[in-house]
Order: structure tokens, then sequence, then C-alpha cells
């Protein structure tokens, strides 16, 4: 039961991070630090590429495996957050229940944490007959609205 009470902690800092990491068993390499590391600085959602880019730019030596092998292993185990899109993967920081917006004019994903009204969700619950435990909404806009 302790197991499950320290897997199921939100994890919203750096150190939470790694704490994970060292509760699951996962060697905190060189490479696995150097990416969260990232993720906690850039706070937003990037790609495996974007990644290995930003990286290499920082003077922070990691081959393409390496990468992929070590966010692999991150969003597995929950640690950070892995979103499937049609054009590839996203990978954030914030592995814990929140919400997305959307933005379509910069192809940005931002995180916000948001709580429903309570009688909103009875009201999911009684038009579906599921108990909802968790939910996660996606918002989808324009950060620079279109003229016309």
């Amino acid at each position: 039961m302790q197991k499950q009470a320290i897997s199921t902690q939100p994890i919203r800092s750096l150190d939470d991070a790694i704490e994970k990491c060292q509760v699951l068993g996962m060697r905190v390499s060189r490479q696995r630090r150097f990416i969260l590391e990232l993720l906690w600085q850039a706070n937003e959602h990037l790609s495996a590429r974007e990644i290995y880019d930003r990286l290499n730019q920082q003077g922070k030596e990691i081959g393409h495996t390496s990468v992929y092998q070590n966010l692999e292993a991150l969003s597995t185990q929950g640690i950070i957050e892995c979103i499937e899109r049609c054009d590839g993967r996203l990978y954030g920081n914030i592995s814990d229940s929140h919400s997305h917006v959307n933005c379509l004019d910069t192809n940005q994903i931002l995180d916000v944490h948001i709580e429903l009204p309570e009688d909103f969700i009875r009201q999911v619950e009684a038009q579906t007959g599921v108990r909802i435990t968790d939910y996660s909404i996606n918002f989808y806009g324009y950060r620079h609205p279109q003229e016309g």
C-alpha cells in the first residue's frame, strides 16, 4: 500500500521527478538528468528532436538513441508526460492530471490545472452511468485572434 501512495504523488518539480526515479529504482544517469532539467526549464511540450537539439546546443553531448530511450523510460514510468499527435510525440514535465490549451496559431500546448464544479461532474456521471475519478480537458483557440 505504501508503494501505491508514493507512486500517485504528483510530480510538480524537477526534484519530485528525480525522487520518483529513485523510488522506482531507475538510475538517474547524466543523460536522464539532462532531459529532466531541460523539460523543467523549458516548461513546454517538446519533440524528441527538439530535446536532442536543445541539449546539444547547450553543449550537453547526448545521442539520438539515448534521448529516445530515456524519454520512453521516463514516460512509461509516469515521470513525464507523453502526448501522441498526428505529427509525432511531444513530451512535457507534468505527469499528474491536468488539462491542455492547444494554441492553433503557435502550435503550442499549454498545461492548465482546472477544477470542474462538483455538480457538473455529477451531471456527467448521471448521463453516462460512469463514476468519474479523473478528467482532462482539451481546449483549442488562438493566441492572436484572426482578423476577418
